[in-house]
């Protein structure tokens, strides 16, 4: 049984690596959450109607059409918490998710995460909030905001059961404020949709003088078949739940953010071990992943 599982895994590992015409270097790969999850999602694509491709048509997602209606409503209130400042860095290592985002400039505010909306959320955007809860898809939805001269790095999101959706509410409408997805480049209009698969390798940056601004969603990833889609959901609910961060006190925490301020504290230390001696940092950092996965191995 063991081996089987291990064929899975380097099976599935293998077509997360190959897909798409953008990859990362072996090594990167090989420690990339994309590389772990990768028996999971290699059925969202298997058993997923969509074709394989960054951008996806949004005819797959005919029930999103009221956010593109409302774009400009959505937009008073994505204006309104900007300037109340909360569109912003999260505080106390309380987002593991998007942790590494925030150094390079990018800020949120979330208004669900796999949950009913935050609190928070539904108090300065009561428009919003309830728009998004009369569309079963959307399983997460945030502001996302991208200053001038921010960026975002290059990167697969972890977990293919969803497909991410961007609707621009305030953009400099130039293609130098782009996301790049697998080696292909749209730039953000006002009122303007586009719907990419997030697990190809993508990045973003801002090179104007004009913060961007859009509304941000997981859309649950269609599946063939209806069993399919009740695993999807059972999955997403779990692990996705887990990462629930929130905008200020009164907001869910999810469970591996309550504990990511610890977990944090030793990567604190392996950058110290890195920028020491960066020899020992990797021979330290595969020995933990090498027993790890032995240790999974040996208990099948």
């Amino acid at each position: 049984m063991r081996w089987i599982v291990l064929a899975w895994f380097v099976f599935s590992a293998i077509y997360v690596f190959n897909r798409g015409t953008q990859r990362f270097k072996f090594w990167r790969q090989l420690s990339d959450h994309s590389t772990f999850l990768a028996p999971i999602n290699i059925w969202c694509y298997l058993l997923s109607p969509i074709k394989p491709g960054p951008y996806i048509e949004s005819s797959w997602f005919p029930e999103l059409e009221p956010l593109r209606a409302n774009w400009q409503t959505i937009r008073d209130e994505a204006l309104a918490v900007d300037a109340s400042q909360k569109i912003a860095a999260a505080a106390n290592y309380s987002d593991i998710g998007f942790n590494s985002f925030f150094k390079t400039g990018w800020r949120r505010f979330y208004l669900k995460w796999y949950d009913a909306p935050h609190p928070s959320a539904q108090s300065l955007c009561p428009y919003t909030t309830k728009l998004l809860q009369g569309i079963p898809s959307v399983k997460a939805a945030m502001f996302a905001q991208l200053p001038p001269g921010a960026s975002l790095v290059r990167h697969r999101d972890p977990y293919a059961g969803s497909v991410r959706y961007h609707l621009g509410l305030v953009t400099p409408a130039d293609p130098k404020c782009y996301i790049d997805v697998d080696g292909q480049q749209y730039y953000w209009r006002d009122g303007e949709q586009v719907i990419f698969d997030e697990t190809y390798i993508h990045y973003a940056k801002n090179d104007t003088n004009v913060s961007r601004i859009v509304l941000f969603c997981d859309i649950e990833r269609p599946m063939r078949f209806r069993w399919a889609a009740a695993v999807n959901r059972l999955v997403s609910n779990t692990l996705m739940r887990a990462a629930a961060s929130p905008n200020e006190a009164g907001d869910r925490t999810g469970v591996l953010n309550r504990m990511f301020k610890y977990v944090y504290a030793i990567r604190r230390a392996g950058k110290k071990i890195k920028a020491w001696h960066r020899p020992t940092y990797y021979v330290v950092k595969w020995t933990l992943f090498g027993s790890i996965i032995a240790s999974v191995f040996y208990l099948i």
